[in-house]
């Protein structure tokens, strides 16, 4: 019993806190990788076609997008949930069906696993407060996937870790930089100009698309032009690396480790920098300089032409 309630718990927070995106974003995104859904079958695992624009993203460009099937499913609670399907047929013409699911759709249900090994692409934006064990069961049955997450996510030990072993990375940014979703929250539950009443859409610039597919900036050499001056550039107290404030500060001409923002991960090339650590120093504190903390550092070193430091 004391499973079972912990489950309802953690499915009540699931619920509390979806964001539900919207069209534009999801196109914005998609365009980047048409040649990579052809001929495949895409899961939708967090999301009730009845609303979700995952799902009417890619009904509409089923044919478009040469997809092999489409297949959605969405948490219910206390209600039998169901999966919806759309099958490219002998005749090219798509069918759809729609078949009731014995528990409640759930992510981790035997049902949707059991779908998940038969998907090659697993695309959505699932609850942010569940993001580490979602993230955890695509890599263990090795999905390629395209997730919506919190850009906090970055600081998980679960999931810098997986970035730092190269197993996932950021895809390309929201339009603009900011991503836009409805919510189940009100005004009151966000910063003052964050919530649109009259939209009812709530802007968001934290939050990141993770994935493990390839993409064209992540092959891209990041421009490098500052050179190295001891005199510009602190020491931590608690790691031999230097202090890095911006990303157009990274000097061209440095071979040791640096601390950068994390939002270097959105230029990263693993063939031109090497992840070294996150956050912490020698003695297992933050990273700091004249003893003040650094917000959450990234180490990395460039790679020389033959691949070593």
């Amino acid at each position: 019993m004391k499973k079972q309630n912990s489950n309802l718990h953690k499915a009540k927070k699931a619920k509390d806190d979806e964001f539900y995106t919207q069209l534009g974003d999801i196109e914005f995104q998609m365009k980047n990788f048409k040649k990579d859904f052809k001929d495949k079958i895409i899961f939708l695992n967090c999301d009730d076609p009845e609303w979700s624009n995952f799902w009417k993203y890619f009904s509409l460009n089923f044919d478009y997008l040469g997809l092999k099937k489409l297949i959605s499913t969405h948490y219910s609670e206390g209600n039998q949930s169901y999966k919806m399907e759309m099958v490219k047929m002998k005749d090219n013409q798509p069918e759809y069906i729609k078949t009731d699911l014995k528990g409640d759709g759930d992510f981790r249900s035997e049902e949707s696993i059991e779908l998940l090994k038969e998907a090659d692409f697993v695309i959505t934006n699932p609850p942010f407060s569940l993001f580490r064990e979602y993230v955890a069961q695509l890599i263990e049955y090795n999905k390629k996937f395209l997730i919506i997450g919190n850009h906090n996510a970055i600081t998980y030990k679960e999931i810098y870790t997986l970035i730092k072993e190269n197993k996932i990375w950021l895809s390309y940014r929201f339009n603009k930089g900011n991503a836009y979703f409805k919510t189940t929250k009100t005004v009151n539950d966000f910063k003052k100009g964050v919530f649109d009443e009259k939209t009812g859409l709530v802007k968001m610039r934290n939050v990141s698309w993770f994935s493990n597919l390839e993409t064209k900036q992540r092959n891209e050499e990041f421009l490098l032009f500052r050179e190295y001056n001891e005199q510009d550039y602190d020491k931590y107290d608690n790691f031999n690396a230097i202090e890095v404030g911006t990303l157009n500060d990274i000097p061209k001409d440095y071979e040791g480790v640096m601390g950068v923002p994390i939002t270097f991960l959105q230029n990263y090339n693993p063939k031109q920098f090497r992840i070294i650590g996150f956050r912490k120093g020698d003695n297992g504190k933050d990273l700091c300089v004249n003893g003040k903390d650094k917000y959450f550092r990234i180490l990395i070193q460039k790679i020389n032409k033959k691949g070593s430091k």
